[in-house]
């Protein structure tokens, strides 16, 4: 399936009285607009079918529930009183913006140097991110949402799998819940994996769904992590930063990996 045919059923998967699509070829980018709430979502379609370049039907399916399930959670009225519990940090890339395409602010506080904490209210099949007007005009203070996000994110499970390369080991937290590299900023968690580290900690968050900490042992581990992060960046949905996290003293400092050949396995 070329670019033109997927774009082509996509949109007409996608079509429904309160859309509007606009293509940019240079870009090779689709954005689907809803005309009613005036906002939009843009999609790279050559991202997508890389992504799944032996299932461009699966493509076509994730990229219109992803938009679906987005426009259902803009259709909804965001009321956050009694649904505190449901209220989470996400992580997105500092290039991600900081308030709504009709200028309202979004509620985020600053991180690292690659990484943004914005803040967001689970709807169960998708999230809205919380803007201060919202927050604000429910009695909440910016301080006291962005805590009970932090308290939310550790009551969250912290399951992991292991394998091991090269003398190094990597822990893979890929729990599909939308907040996998939120689990960052669990900080006894990370802490305690740190416990179990014996080299340097290396931690990496290439997109929203996945988090990598390793145990690096030597310098194949550096450049075994380096190509996992870059490749999980590529194929993310959301992606994060493509850098991993020197974790130390309970800091992250973002690391430039420059691989000096291909590890063995």
């Amino acid at each position: 399936m070329d670019l033109e045919e997927f774009r082509n059923r996509l949109e007409k998967q996608l079509a429904k009285n309160n859309r509007k699509f606009i293509f940019d070829e240079e870009k090779s980018s689709l954005r689907v607009e809803h005309t009613g709430l005036n906002k939009g979502l843009d999609l790279d379609l050559n991202k997508l079918l890389a992504k799944n370049d032996t299932d461009h039907e699966k493509a076509l399916e994730e990229a219109a529930m992803f938009i679906d399930a987005s426009f259902e959670a803009m259709e909804r009225n965001v009321v956050i009183q009694g649904k505190e519990k449901n209220i989470y940090p996400v992580l997105r890339s500092t290039s991600f913006p900081t308030e709504t395409k009709d200028g309202k602010a979004l509620l985020f506080s600053e991180h690292t140097a690659e990484t943004r904490i914005y803040y967001a209210l689970d709807l169960g099949d998708a999230y809205t991110m919380l803007e201060e007007e919202t927050v604000n005009r429910e009695g909440f203070s910016n301080e006291q949402m962005k805590e009970l996000a932090l308290f939310n994110v550790r009551q969250l499970p912290n399951e992991y799998k292991t394998d091991e390369v090269a003398g190094n080991t990597f822990y893979f937290i890929n729990s599909n819940d939308g907040y996998d590299a939120s689990r960052l900023l669990h900080e006894t968690f990370i802490k305690e994996m740190d416990a179990k580290v014996t080299g340097d900690t290396a931690i990496a968050v290439p997109h929203q769904d996945v988090m990598i900490i390793a145990d690096i042992q030597n310098d194949a581990g550096y450049d075994v992590l380096g190509q996992m992060t870059f490749r999980f960046f590529n194929n993310g949905r959301i992606p994060v930063t493509a850098l991993p996290f020197l974790y130390e003293d309970g800091g992250l400092e973002p690391i430039f990996i420059l691989a000096r050949k291909k590890p063995e396995n």
